[in-house]
Formats: C-alpha cells, structure tokens, sequence
C-alpha cells in the first residue's frame, strides 16, 4: 500500500503567493491543476502526478525552487 505522504507529495505543490503573482501564462492554464488559496502566504496547487510534475519542471525552469 502507497504511503500517503508520498501520494500527496506527487499531487501536490505548495508555494508562495509571491511565485505564482505575474506568471504568464497562468499555472492553471498551462497545466491541468487546480489552485487554492491556501492562507494568505501560500497557495496549494493540486493535480494528477503527471500534471504536478510537469507542473514543478515548469515552475523550476523559471527559477522557482520546487522540494
């Protein structure tokens, strides 16, 4: 059985509002994700393993540093 921390670092990406603010295209228009709000320094962006991967790659080559 997977282990559920591993599960949801592979949907999921949490990062500062501040990276996501003025990023063309949007995350979410690129990617099949959603994002959250998740309080007022972070936002939560969820989505299949694939798509959060893609995901992070993306935001990597743009200097975002995604653990």
């Amino acid at each position: 059985m997977p282990d559920p921390s591993r599960l949801r670092d592979s949907t999921q990406i949490v990062v500062h509002r501040d990276t996501l603010d003025g990023l063309e295209p949007p995350i979410d228009e690129e990617f099949t994700v959603t994002v959250f709000e998740e309080n007022e320094e972070y936002y939560r962006i969820i989505g299949s393993p694939v798509e959060i991967k893609e995901a992070g790659e993306y935001l990597a080559r743009r200097g975002v540093s995604v653990p």
